[in-house]
């Protein structure tokens, strides 16, 4: 085994990221890499760094001849997970193949989710302007059934994707070993797809930011309530476009973390996993649960769409609290 393939074996035995390796030897994270793909080699100084961090010789690092196996007592990542399991080139090809099949249809469906409150404000919309053969209550009754029709066919395809993925859920949750050449694959699709990647975010953010400006200056122009729900209609249909972008994009980016162990995904970070995923599933159940009892109670659909946007702010403050509570236990 040469220097390249020890230092990505053993920085991973002990379950650190490129980035905390380069941290530990004061280093660049790009100098890291070009030592594990052999684009460059280490001084002297720095392999008897590595040595000490590693708990290992410098002869072990030195010399191909010797084989990790033949290293007694090397360090292992956190016991509490049991054995890392190894991901082939295959399995990450597969991964990241089925990932990005599924990446426009999530983003879709999210987009869905996103639009049925819009169908349910142009019912509520067309009931204010008069005029039609049919009665106000039935056509906001229409509007609902259209909602939750459109939600419940989001739903089927969000099981129908997480059941293509389910067998990689080992990715989130336990600490992986990549065999050789997997990471050098991984980092170059990553890099083929940075272009995409941030151009997807930049107009996807652009949108969610301008989505409220028809809103704003019908408000302003003192516009009709109906002109009101046509605009916020239009509000969602911005905002829809630019999560829609926004979910390709980081169903990709997430998919590329998982695989490098990067950020949410390094081996510390999934300790935390089970309590985040618990959390997240409570508080989307009750924002929902919240969000159809006012509705109903009230019969204001027109303004309890405002629960949503709400809810996803203060889901990133919920979490980071989670994750804090997490880190700390876990110290």
């Amino acid at each position: 085994m040469i220097l390249a393939d020890k230092i990505i074996n053993e920085r991973k035995r002990n379950g650190w990221s490129q980035e905390e390796l380069a941290e530990k030897l004061s280093v660049s994270r790009q100098s890291i890499s070009k030592w594990e793909g052999a684009q460059a080699i280490p001084d002297i100084q720095k392999i008897i760094n590595m040595a000490e961090i590693f708990g290992v010789s410098t002869d072990y690092l030195l010399k191909d001849e010797i084989e990790p196996a033949d290293i007694a007592g090397a360090p292992m990542v956190d016991s509490d997970y049991g054995d890392v399991i190894k991901v082939s080139m295959e399995e990450a090809n597969e991964y990241l193949d089925i990932t990005e099949e599924v990446a426009p249809r999530r983003a879709n469906m999210v987009s869905l989710c996103i639009l049925a409150p819009a169908v349910l404000l142009l019912f509520i919309a067309c009931s204010e302007i008069g005029g039609f053969p049919i009665s106000t209550n039935l056509l906001v009754g229409m509007g609902i059934v259209s909602l939750l029709i459109l939600i419940a066919v989001a739903v089927v395809f969000f099981i129908i994707d997480g059941a293509k993925l389910k067998r990689f859920e080992y990715l989130e949750t336990s600490p992986i070993e990549t065999l050789y050449g997997v990471e050098g694959m991984v980092r170059e699709r990553r890099k083929a797809f940075e272009h995409t990647n941030v151009m997807s975010i930049a107009i996807g953010v652009t949108l969610c930011i301008l989505s409220c400006v028809p809103l704003i200056m019908s408000a302003l122009l003192g516009a009709p309530n109906h002109i009101i729900l046509f605009m916020v209609c239009l509000l969602l249909l911005f905002v829809s476009a630019g999560v829609n972008l926004m979910v390709r994009a980081g169903s990709m980016t997430e998919a590329f973390k998982k695989l490098l162990q990067e950020e949410d995904y390094s081996v510390s970070a999934k300790k935390k996993n089970p309590l985040v995923s618990l959390v997240s599933s409570v508080y989307w159940v009750s924002v929902t649960a919240g969000y159809l009892a006012w509705s109903f109670i009230s019969n204001d659909w027109g303004r309890t769409w405002i629960v949503w946007p709400i809810a996803g702010v203060l889901f990133a403050v919920v979490i980071s609290l989670v994750k804090g509570v997490a880190g700390n236990e876990r110290n």
